[in-house]
């Protein structure tokens, strides 16, 4: 049994007995190796440390980030334990938001967000975020882990929270009012949001997102949302959904779908139970409902805070903006930025990367603005005061899209059309397989580094599918290195040999990546199909991507071969 080891996503795990699972032993043997880390980097930096913790609404929670509290506290550590649940995105706010606040240019303040996101019931995490306002990425993960063995013992006192509270600072006042402020101040027309006849179901999916969103459509000038009774409570055994994931579409919105056609509203904005995620769905005029994708949320509002920026008075020029997405998501803002004049700019999956991209963006120059940055897994980070993913304040901007859009007579779909015609038509299509055995992934991917000939010393990888009909004409493997597209064969982003990821482009425009999930038991592919502006069959286009995405992963991952259990319908 191996040990839950720490990494850039922190940890994440089933709680349970043992140093393998999530407990009260591993929560303070992360923590202690977390201060510890910490302590070495203030020997260095000479700068005060705070800690800012916060905790979802699941089993544990609580208790967990109180612990951690506790070693922060041992070590001299002042700690900001939040004194209810909170989003994860007020995490990553706090830690830029602090110092700025209390103008202490000498103290850094470091974040840990106890959740497991969307993840099962069984499920909890422990997430943490460097004092840029960043999740962490290597080498601090590799440092934390090697003090958390050399801090396995527990402190004394370790386990004592009686009177914790007391012990601790509480951050929600400061924050709260800080949060809503920054919303306030990036509204783009609060008489439109004021005046809008739409209306708007909300669901926090058992989650903590109820009070926080119902106080940012007060603060945005919206009128009240309706509630999902049965989701709007945090609940930690997510009683209403098999999984607690919105982008699971609408197997996971039923209810939501359900108070929307009782109460006549036609648009339903869902959170995660962190409420950093953001799904949406759109009821057209013959009554069904569309959920839309992490892609084509992406390129609405993308296309919106373009409009924003054209149409408001901000002096930074749009050639010095930038908008970043992972490499899995679509690509409609790279196309929209090679018409439109800004900058775009590709990262490896994960917010932890285009995080802390916009973070060093921004301290190159202060004539730089990051106006968005998203990824397929329905993320979206509207705003640089949170160098993350954050479902509330993309809830807003997704709604002032809408009233502006319902102002002119339009829907979210007839929207996501017009930029298709404007930018040409990309079409995803994103799924997975759920692979619990370690050696039947290594030996999916290996076979793919060695397709043509296994005993070969160099890669051979595939050159096409469904017997040559469609030519691959690159390859980038992000596990070891290779990149065919690039000079030398070697790849520009990074390189992990600890997890499997290959993308393949195609002669037709198809790009298509496999990887493996960092969180879950899972072998994930991503596909995008670009047609040319001038390509208005769009469904010819749609039929070819199925195609080819059904050939890949008949020929490539070989569920049936390896008994794999497909996506949940």
């Amino acid at each position: 049994m191996n040990r839950l080891e720490f990494g850039t996503a922190g940890i994440r795990g089933k709680m349970g007995g043992g140093y393998a699972s999530m407990n009260d032993l591993v929560i303070i043997q992360t923590s202690q190796g977390l201060v510890s880390y910490l302590e070495t980097h203030r020997i260095v930096s000479g700068i005060s440390q705070c800690l800012i913790i916060g905790y979802d609404g699941r089993h544990n929670s609580r208790r967990f980030a109180e612990l951690t509290a506790l070693a922060g506290l041992a070590r001299g550590f002042t700690v900001w334990l939040f004194s209810k649940i909170c989003p994860t995105p007020f995490i990553p706010f706090a830690c830029k938001y602090m110092a700025e606040f209390r103008k202490e240019q000498t103290t850094d303040y470091f974040g840990i967000m106890i959740t497991a996101s969307h993840n099962p019931k069984e499920d909890n995490g422990y997430k943490v975020y460097w004092c840029n306002g960043a999740q962490i990425v290597s080498p601090y993960d590799k440092k934390i882990q090697e003090h958390i063995f050399n801090n396995l013992n527990p402190w004394p006192g370790a386990w004592d929270t009686d009177k914790i509270a007391e012990k601790c600072k509480d951050p929600y006042e400061i924050i709260s009012i800080g949060y809503y402020e920054t919303i306030r101040n990036d509204l783009f027309s609060p008489t439109v949001n004021k005046e809008t006849k739409l209306r708007f179901t909300y669901t926090p999916m058992h989650g903590v997102g109820q009070d926080y969103m119902r106080q940012a459509f007060e603060v945005a000038g919206f009128s009240a949302f309706e509630s999902v009774e049965s989701q709007m409570n945090p609940d930690p055994e997510f009683p209403t959904v098999r999984f607690p994931n919105p982008e699971e579409g609408k197997s996971a919105l039923n209810d939501a779908i359900e108070t929307a056609n009782r109460s006549g509203t036609t648009i339903i904005l869902a959170n995660d139970p962190d409420a950093d995620r953001l799904a949406v769905a759109e009821k057209s005029k013959s009554g069904d409902w569309k959920v839309f994708n992490g892609n084509e949320l992406g390129a609405l509002l993308g296309w919106w805070i373009i409009y924003i920026h054209n149409n408001s008075k901000c002096p930074i020029e749009l050639k010095n903006c930038y908008m970043i997405a992972s490499t899995v998501s679509s690509k409609i803002l790279e196309t929209m930025a090679s018409r439109d004049g800004f900058t775009f700019i590709e990262t490896l999956t994960g917010f932890k990367w285009m995080g802390n991209k916009a973070h060093d963006l921004v301290n190159l120059s202060n004539g730089i603005k990051i106006l968005f940055a998203f990824e397929e897994a329905i993320g979206f980070m509207v705003s640089p005061a949170v160098l993350d993913k954050d479902g509330i304040t993309a809830g807003i901007r997704l709604a002032e899209l809408a009233a502006h859009l319902h102002n002119e007579g339009l829907t979210l779909a007839d929207q996501l059309t017009k930029i298709y015609e404007m930018y040409g038509y990309h079409v995803s299509e994103n799924s997975y397989y759920i692979c619990r055995d370690p050696d039947i992934i290594e030996q999916i991917f290996t076979r793919l580094r060695k397709f043509d000939d296994e005993a070969s010393d160099e890669f051979t990888y595939p050159k096409s599918i469904l017997d040559g009909k469609y030519k691959i004409t690159g390859v980038r493997d992000l596990t070891t290195g290779f990149d065919s597209t690039q000079p030398n064969n070697t790849a520009i982003l990074p390189v992990s040999k600890s997890s499997q990821m290959i993308t393949f482009y195609f002669e037709n425009g198809l790009t298509i990546t496999l990887r493996t999930s960092g969180t879950e038991p899972k072998i994930k592919y991503y596909s995008e199909l670009r047609a040319p502006r001038e390509e208005r069959d769009w469904r010819k286009v749609e039929e070819t991507l199925h195609e080819m995405v059904q050939g890949i992963v008949n020929e490539f991952i070989q569920p049936v071969k390896y008994g794999l259990d497909p996506k949940s319908d």
